[in-house]
C-alpha cells in the first residue's frame, strides 16, 4: 500500500486536511480537551496593509477555498500517521474523534473573486465549529493571498496597457511550485489575461494555451541548416503563421529577411517577438519593416515597463509577462478570531490591530463609479450601498455552482473601471476612502474596554 511517505512531493485532494501548519492541530487538540472546540467561531481573512505600489487588490482565490472544504476531512490513515509522530500523545481522545468523524459544515461569506477591495475589509469570513475553522486557516491563506497577488498584478497590467492589447501570461517556470504555476494561470486569465503558455493551466481551464518559440529552436536549425532564415521557414512548416522570435542574433537583420519574405508573397506571417534590448527602438524599427506584422513584447515586464514602453511610443501590440507576474512582494492576508460563542474579540499587538465583529463591506456608488466604502457590522443597514460579501456556503454546502474565468474576467474588469482614475494611476494614487461604521467604531471601543478589564 503506498504510504504518504511514499509519495512524491505532490498536493492531492485527499491529503487537503493535513495541508495545515502543526500549531492549527496542536490548538485544535486543546480545544478538545478543554471541551470549547465546537463553539461557533467567526474568522475573518483581510490585509491590515496593501502591498507596496498597490491601491487596490482583485480577490481571487475563492473557487480553490471552496473546494478544498467540500472535500475537508480526515482518513483513518492520517490520524495514525499523526498519533504516530508521538507529538499528540497527551492529547484528549475527543480530539481523535473530532478528526475522524469531522468535516466542514460551516458557512463562508466571501467577496466574489474579480472584485477590488482594499485594507482591513474582509474578503471572507468563516463561521463555524471552532476547531474547522482554526485548521483550515493555512490552506486559505495560502490560495487567497497568492492568487489575490497574481490576480491584482494582471488586473494592473490590463489596465495600463489597454483593452485591445494582447497579454499572455508565461510565468510558469518562474512560478514558485508546479502548484503556484497553475493557481497563477487561473488567477491572471481571471483577471483579464488572454492566454497563458501553461498547457495544463489552459486544458483543465478549458482554455487554449498560447506561445510563441524559443532562442533553442532557432539556434539549432540555424546550426544544423544553415541560417536563421531557414529556421523561420522550418518552424512555418509545421505552425504556419504562427508568431516568430526574431531577436536571437540581430533583429533588425532578420526583420529585414522576413520582410523580403512577406512582400513576395513567400511568407504568411501573424507576428514577430522581441524579447530583448531596446524595445521602444527595435520595435519602431520592426514595425517600419513590416508594418501589417504584429509586435509581440517579453522580457521581465510589469505594469510599470509597459506604462514605460506606451509613453515612449514603443510599436508593440502584445505583451508576455512572466517573473514579474508570478512573484514579487506578497499578498499579507492574514485569518484573525473576531467572534466566538456570540463574544466579539480583537487583536490589539502593536502593528497588528483588528477590528471585532463580523463584519460586511458596504460600497457606495455615483453613476456606477466607486465613490467610497463603509466597513461596519452585518447588522448595519445602507440602503443605498452594495453589500460585497455573500453567503457562498450554507453547513458546508457550496449555494452556488464555480464561475466561469469569462464571468469573473468580466467582473475584474467592471470593478477596475468603476475606480477613479486617480486610484488606478501607478505614481502617487488617490488612496481609496474606507468609513468605519458609528456601531464598529462602538464595539471596538466596548471590546477594548473589556480586554482592558
Amino acid at each position: 500500500m503506498t504510504t504518504l511517505s511514499d509519495r512524491e512531493l505532490n498536493l492531492h485532494p485527499e491529503d487537503y486536511s493535513l495541508l495545515t501548519d502543526l500549531y492549527q492541530l496542536t490548538m485544535t487538540a486543546c480545544y478538545a480537551g478543554e471541551q470549547i472546540a465546537q463553539k461557533t467561531a467567526s474568522f475573518e481573512l483581510f490585509v491590515r496593509s496593501l502591498p507596496n505600489g498597490f491601491n487596490y487588490l482583485i480577490v481571487m482565490g475563492l473557487s480553490q477555498v471552496l473546494e478544498y472544504l467540500t472535500n475537508f476531512q480526515f482518513t483513518d490513515h492520517q490520524i495514525s500517521t499523526l498519533k504516530n509522530t508521538g507529538i499528540f500523545d497527551h492529547a484528549d481522545e475527543q480530539f481523535w474523534q473530532l478528526l475522524k468523524t469531522g468535516s466542514f459544515a460551516g458557512n463562508v461569506w466571501a467577496v466574489p473573486e474579480g472584485t477590488a477591495i482594499f485594507a482591513h475589509e474582509p474578503i471572507l469570513r468563516i463561521e463555524a465549529p471552532l476547531w474547522q475553522a482554526q485548521i483550515i486557516e493555512t490552506y486559505l491563506l495560502n490560495t487567497i493571498n497568492y492568487q489575490t497577488l497574481i490576480a491584482t498584478r494582471a488586473a494592473r497590467i490590463r489596465d495600463i496597457a489597454g483593452e485591445k492589447a494582447t497579454i499572455l501570461e508565461f510565468g510558469t517556470r518562474r512560478a514558485f511550485s508546479p502548484q503556484a504555476s497553475l493557481w497563477a494561470a487561473r488567477a491572471a486569465l481571471a483577471a483579464g489575461l488572454n492566454a497563458t503558455s501553461n498547457v495544463l493551466a489552459a486544458i483543465q481551464l478549458g482554455e487554449k494555451p498560447s506561445g510563441t518559440m524559443a532562442h533553442a529552436l532557432v539556434m539549432a536549425l540555424s546550426a544544423l541548416e544553415g541560417s536563421e532564415e531557414q529556421a523561420f521557414m522550418a518552424f512555418h512548416k509545421y505552425f504556419p503563421g504562427a508568431p516568430l522570435l526574431i531577436d536571437t542574433y540581430d533583429t533588425i537583420a532578420a526583420a529585414e529577411k522576413l520582410a523580403v519574405q512577406v512582400n513576395c508573397g513567400n511568407l504568411q506571417l501573424s507576428g514577430v517577438r522581441l524579447d530583448s534590448g531596446d524595445l521602444v527602438t527595435l520595435s519602431q524599427k520592426v514595425r517600419s519593416l513590416l508594418p501589417n506584422i504584429s509586435i509581440f513584447a517579453s522580457g521581465d515586464l510589469d505594469e510599470w515597463e509597459i506604462q514605460r514602453l506606451i509613453q515612449q511610443q514603443a510599436a508593440i501590440d502584445s505583451y508576455g509577462i512572466g517573473t514579474k507576474l508570478v512573484t514579487g512582494t506578497p499578498v499579507n492576508g492574514v485569518y484573525k478570531l473576531v467572534d466566538i460563542d456570540g463574544i466579539p474579540v480583537m487583536k490589539e499587538s502593536i502593528g497588528k490591530f483588528n477590528y471585532p465583529g463580523k463584519k460586511q463591506i458596504f460600497r457606495h456608488f455615483q453613476a456606477d463609479k466607486f465613490v467610497f466604502d463603509t466597513l461596519g457590522l452585518t447588522t448595519d443597514n445602507y440602503p443605498d450601498a452594495q453589500p460585497l460579501l455573500k453567503l457562498m456556503m450554507e453547513n458546508g454546502k457550496p449555494l452556488q455552482t464555480i464561475e466561469s474565468l469569462a464571468v469573473i474576467r468580466e467582473r475584474t474588469r467592471i470593478s477596475v473601471n468603476s475606480l477613479p482614475v486617480q486610484m488606478r494611476t501607478l505614481e502617487n494614487p488617490l488612496p481609496a476612502k474606507v468609513e468605519i461604521s458609528p456601531t464598529l467604531e462602538k464595539l471596538t471601543t466596548e471590546t477594548r474596554r473589556n480586554i482592558k478589564k
